[in-house]
């Protein structure tokens, strides 16, 4: 059976899609970076709560900041890169759930008054949008170089407030020279599907 999906654009979204360790300076602009939002913004998540969250990094003065809290691999990478974005969950999401799910806004108080609760479901939603963002970025024709090796506390602190929590840093732009690693493995359909 073939998928709906061009094969050209199972292509750009996953077989030939990488993780970019390198970028030319070509920018990537407030357009792009709009039209990717406004074709990732329709992922689902629980409760249309949509609690991501992205902080761009743009300026030199705000990458001279980011810097210090990434792991060291991490640093020329970002350095380089045209665009860089942290992607974060907000823990306060629910009160924009009245106009998100406005079929259902007592959902609010009914299953997110409790902040555990609430952290819980961001991280796991957010994590959904963070996954569409990266989907996104390609779609765009853009390389995404997603990271979790940072100071997760030190970003917060510097960037955020404490009601949001970072998830992951990914730089973006058009891949420079030498920007793969070779393709790592994949697990086969038998190893991950199984029926019950």
């Amino acid at each position: 059976m073939s998928l709906a999906l061009d094969p050209a654009a199972q292509d750009l979204l996953f077989r030939e899609a990488r993780t970019a360790n390198t970028f030319t300076d070509e920018p990537v602009t407030e357009e792009q970076v709009r039209a990717i939002h406004d074709l990732v913004k329709y992922g689902p998540t629980a409760f249309n709560q949509c609690p991501l969250r992205i902080t761009l990094v743009r300026s030199t003065e705000a990458r001279e900041r980011l810097l210090p809290h990434l792991a060291e691999g991490n640093r020329a990478k970002t350095a380089s890169a045209p665009l860089v974005a942290i992607l974060s969950a907000d823990n306060e999401f629910h009160e924009e759930l009245p106009a998100l799910l406005p079929h259902f806004p007592q959902a609010k108080d009914l299953f997110f008054a409790e902040r555990p609760v609430r952290e819980k479901s961001a991280a796991l939603n957010a994590a959904l949008q963070a996954a569409y963002f990266i989907i996104g970025v390609r779609a765009a024709g853009l390389a995404a170089g997603p990271m979790t090796g940072f100071d997760h506390e030190g970003v917060r602190k510097e960037f955020l407030d404490d009601d949001h929590t970072p998830l992951m840093i990914v730089n973006i732009g058009r891949p420079g020279p030498d920007a793969w690693f070779p393709r790592s493995p994949r697990l086969e359909y038998e190893q991950v599907v199984s029926e019950v």
